[in-house]
């Protein structure tokens, strides 16, 4: 489909509250559960937030043709005082897939909502608005996560994070893992699954939906609204904007597959859904870099390191990345013009972050990103190995980001970040290469849902040996990070399963980790 085709199909469903003339309703009596896939919410703001289900068959049954699902926000959980109901086509353009984007509610408020089709309805989920814009709200309670490859382990992490209350979750990339199912595993597997190597919209929309049948990870989605990113597997793993393995014509149209099945997944508004975006001429693209406020306490810039990246140094197109280089064999490296975030994301970024700053209105800048900003030393400098895929194939970027940072001063700057599978707590500093310079800002990395981090502890403590700027690190545990947020703390809880090998593992606390306002850097709780 056309992106632009896609877009109107899109603008049309969300905001719809009956089926336009070009979409007709069939009947659908289903006999088992067609909001089997759970229900979310997301991209929230002071006055609404994003509804999303999609509807299934089940064995047997059709799923042809439009249909029209019904919705409801209520106060409370008997649904006696509703404040919004509408109605909302499924089209099987979307994967029949709905998205509705709902206006006009009370800031900073929680509230139920619940789908209907025909006498099926499906379960309920808890939503909530942002506080108001010049509102300082007292605490924020938020989680975030990434990484979470089905066959590595069960989702326990996100039942317990769904038990934390929390307000928020930021989910950081890697939602899926576009593999088929290893011949030879290294380590022992939780579960299996029969999907192929996913290249087409059927394979990407099978993926999520085999993700999204996971009870634990359904809890989590009703539980509160969810802000989203992308990482590469997504679309392919170490893929570079319009790179990939295959022929660049072949790859632009799996990656736009891949961004539609994202789309159709995901709790976002359909304006994320743009063509031409962020400089790319006519090629298709889905925004998903925004800023979003929990009134004056916090302000989430989210990032999309993937989709205008330069390709990593010294990778050949249509081959796989190295996975790190020498920089004194990789003139690349060092090449100013390159970038992770694509120079208008840096622009965009960078006001950002001077608007946070202007008259001290954002008590916490929170740069939310995909992996680890801060970086890692693995030998002299100029002679050990530079990691490729991360910011620290990318030198120049990180330090006009830091350049950023230490030019307007934001009042507390906070990076969070996944895709390693390890638990990373580090300082950030004005010079990423001198720690003699000022720490600036604060990182916390979180490690996979579910993921292995394919190295062992053994190195990664002779890596914190050579680094004084990390001040933990740790790739035993998978889990999930919690925050606790006030005008005057960050609080990081780190949090790791038992056994990832068993879905009805505990959970306990790996480490805690303080941030106070005013001053940068990390103490340990």
């Amino acid at each position: 489909m056309h992106r632009r085709h896609l877009f109107q199909l899109a603008i049309a469903a969300s905001s719809a509250c009956a089926l336009p003339r070009w979409a007709h309703p069939a009947t659908l009596r289903p006999r088992s559960d067609p909001f089997a896939l759970g229900v979310a919410s997301g991209a929230p703001d002071h006055e609404g937030f994003v509804l999303w289900t999609r509807l299934v068959a089940g064995p047997g049954e059709a799923l042809q043709g439009a249909h029209q699902v019904r919705w409801e926000i209520a106060e409370d959980e008997a649904f006696r005082r509703i404040v919004r109901s509408g109605q909302s086509p499924a089209l099987p353009e979307l994967a029949h897939a709905v998205h509705v984007e709902v206006q006009g509610l009370a800031p900073d408020r929680w509230y139920l909502y619940r789908f209907m089709l025909g006498d099926a309805v499906s379960a309920v989920g808890r939503a909530r608005t942002m506080p108001a814009p010049e509102g300082l709200a007292a605490r924020l309670r938020f989680g975030f996560a990434s990484c979470q490859r089905w066959e590595h382990g069960y989702y326990a992490a996100w039942r317990h994070l769904a038990a934390e209350q929390p307000d928020l979750v930021l989910f950081l990339g890697d939602y899926i893992y576009e593999y088929a199912m290893p011949r030879n595993p290294k380590q022992a597997l939780a579960r299996s699954q029969p999907l192929r190597h996913a290249l087409s919209l059927a394979d990407y929309r099978e993926r999520y939906a085999l993700h999204r049948s996971d009870p634990d990870l359904q809890a989590a989605h009703r539980a509160c609204p969810w802000i989203v990113t992308w990482d590469d597997h997504e679309v392919e793993n170490d893929y570079a904007g319009l790179t990939g393995m295959a022929a660049p014509a072949d790859f632009l149209q799996q990656r736009n597959a891949a961004y539609q099945a994202f789309y159709e997944h995901m709790p976002l508004r359909a304006a994320s859904l743009v063509h031409g975006l962020a400089g790319l001429g006519q090629l298709d693209g889905v925004r998903v870099h925004e800023r979003y406020a929990f009134g004056r306490l916090a302000r989430f810039h989210v990032l999309d390191t993937r989709q205008f990246r330069d390709l990593q140094a010294c990778r050949a197109p249509g081959t796989p990345d190295k996975g790190s280089v020498r920089a004194d064999a990789c003139a690349a490296l060092e090449d100013p013009a390159r970038s992770l975030l694509g120079r208008p994301q840096e622009a965009w970024l960078d006001a950002g972050l001077a608007q946070d700053a202007r008259d001290g209105a954002t008590r916490w800048s929170v740069v939310t990103q995909q992996t680890l900003f801060s970086p890692r030393h693995y030998g002299a400098p100029g002679h050990g190995p530079t990691p490729t895929d991360c910011w620290d194939g990318y030198p120049a970027a990180r330090s006009r980001l830091l350049g950023s940072i230490a030019r307007h001063a934001p009042r507390n700057t906070v990076f969070i970040g996944g895709d390693i599978h390890q638990n990373y707590v580090c300082n950030v500093h004005a010079d990423s290469r001198r720690n003699d310079t000022p720490v600036i800002a604060s990182e916390f990395c979180g490690t996979s849902i579910s993921s292995f981090s394919g190295t062992t502890q053994q190195k990664v403590d002779a890596l914190v040996q050579r680094n004084p700027q990390v001040l933990f690190a740790n790739c035993e545990k998978r889990g999930y990070a919690l925050v606790d947020l006030t005008p005057t703390r960050w609080q990081t809880t780190l949090r790791a399963v038992d056994d990832p090998l068993r879905a009805d593992s505990g959970v306990s606390t790996l480490a805690r980790f303080v941030v106070e306002d005013g001053r940068a850097g990390v103490i340990r709780a």
